[in-house]
């Protein structure tokens, strides 16, 4: 599995637009606006890829010169539970550092809440609906892991 930088506008970002559309949009009923794809171009965009595939994408976006927010995070559902995810949220949170940020933040799904607590990131707000369904905040700091 090869994790990595996805540029915006590329074909592997319309691959990207694809899976969280697919898994994280319709099921809701809900479909990106051209605004909401066109803010994408200033964000860190990172994918999960086996040969050609993308397995799983996040974005990352600058809340302040040390906070970074996740959002948009999505894993094939036939791949969900199989490590993937695990694999790219390690990786942005090593792209986060290699930036200078020191925090992640996110607005996580209800349904998602365990599998961050498993990672380290800790509820910090109260529940909240957003596109339609329940979420909470969640923040980790980022510390270095040498090599």
């Amino acid at each position: 599995m090869a994790l990595k930088l996805i540029d915006y506008g590329s074909r592997e970002y319309q691959q990207m637009v694809q899976l969280r559309n697919d898994v994280l949009r319709k099921p809701l009923g809900l479909y990106f606006t051209k605004e909401e794809l066109e803010s994408e171009k200033d964000h860190i965009l990172i994918g999960a890829f086996e040969d050609d595939e993308l397995l799983a994408c996040c974005i990352l976006i600058q809340v302040d010169k040390e906070t970074v927010r996740l959002r948009q995070m999505a894993v094939l559902r036939n791949l969900q539970g199989k490590g993937v995810g695990r694999a790219i949220m390690m990786f942005a949170e090593k792209v986060a550092l290699d930036r200078g940020y020191s925090r992640m933040v996110m607005h996580a799904r209800k349904s998602a809440v365990g599998f961050y607590e498993k990672l380290g990131y800790e509820v910090t707000s109260k529940e909240f609906v957003e596109v339609t369904i329940p979420h909470f905040e969640m923040e980790k700091p980022l510390i270095s892991v040498p090599e």
